[in-house]
């Protein structure tokens, strides 16, 4: 009786032992399945978040990542960016004044407020033809608002806005610059390690001209960079009543031929009795004698001239008997 009473005990024990295995075995195979799982998801994960950091970094730097490239590519791609071209600006603009003296002034400080400054002024103040032409120079930035105000200024009747675009020589003119500076510095290198005259002679002369070169090139390099940071504005302010050539060209016709000769005329006019005024006191003195002098020698010979005689008759031929 005691020995079945303990079997009875045991079936129980063993199976409860057996599900307890079974379920640790369960346990494990999923816990596995969810680590490899974890791990397959992760370089996923971590790659989306690069990609994440990397739009977020471009999105703060004001550019799209490329399409077609990854996220974390184009790291050392050019930069394309409109801000970071090398763009020259200029325009040219003739606005119609009432005063131009005041609207020169207050272009000029336009200007000067935007941190430029005047590169030429040039005014005529006649009455019927009054006009300013001023050449400003005002950064690249402030450009667009420096020709708005000055369009202010009175009434527009011209405008041209020309961009030029030298980013390429720009990089191009680094490029041969860092080069050229490379051969000035193995000239000197060279000219250190000299023995001979001969040698001495003949690297001055190529570290010479290799700087002059250099020198150049950084000249170049110098009037880009002022042209890109400085733009030119050509304004030609005109007066109420002042023809532009715009007007010249639009005057045409039958009556505008008739007004031009009439114009044409009177300068002529003018011109021929400028002249004849000045070469009329020369007559006046030489003139007048000289021509009573050719008189007076015009009648002594008539005076003077011998008598003209009649040639004699000539005998009549006789007939033969």
């Amino acid at each position: 009786m005691d020995g079945r009473r303990a079997g009875r005990h045991r079936v129980p024990l063993v199976a409860l032992g057996l599900v307890a295995v079974l379920a640790a075995g369960g346990c494990g195979a999923g816990g596995g399945q969810s680590d490899s799982a974890g791990a397959q998801e992760a370089p996923a994960v971590g790659a989306a978040d690069r990609g994440m950091a990397d739009g977020g970094a471009n999105a703060a730097e004001g550019r799209a990542p490329e399409a077609g490239a990854p996220a974390g590519a184009g790291s050392g791609a050019a930069d394309l960016r409109v801000d970071q071209r090398s763009i020259v600006y200029s325009g040219t603009m003739s606005v119609r004044v009432d005063d131009v003296d005041e609207a020169a002034r207050r272009a000029v400080t336009a200007v000067t407020g935007a941190g430029g400054f005047v590169g030429g002024d040039q005014r005529s103040n006649s009455a019927a033809d009054a006009r300013a032409e001023l050449q400003l120079r005002v950064p690249a930035a402030r450009f667009t608002g420096v020709i708005d105000e000055l369009a202010g200024l009175g009434h527009q009747e011209r405008r041209e806005i020309r961009t030029e675009d030298v980013t390429e020589e720009t990089v191009d003119l680094d490029a041969r610059i860092v080069t050229q500076r490379a051969r000035v510095d193995s000239a000197r290198r060279l000219l250190a390690r000299a023995t001979t005259i001969g040698d001495l002679i003949s690297l001055e002369s190529e570290l010479a001209k290799r700087e002059a070169d250099l020198a150049s090139l950084e000249a170049k390099k110098r009037r880009l960079a002022d042209l890109t940071a400085l733009s030119t504005i050509t304004l030609t302010l005109v007066g109420p009543d002042a023809t532009t050539a715009a007007e010249e060209e639009k005057d045409l016709g039958f009556l505008a031929g008739l007004r031009g000769g009439w114009d044409v005329f009177l300068v002529s006019m003018t011109v021929v009795l400028t002249v004849l005024g000045a070469v009329l006191p020369w007559l006046f003195v030489f003139g007048v004698p000289l021509a009573v002098v050719l008189v007076v020698l015009r009648r002594r010979r008539r005076r003077t001239a011998p008598p003209v005689s009649a040639p004699p008759p000539v005998p009549a031929a006789r007939s033969a008997p």
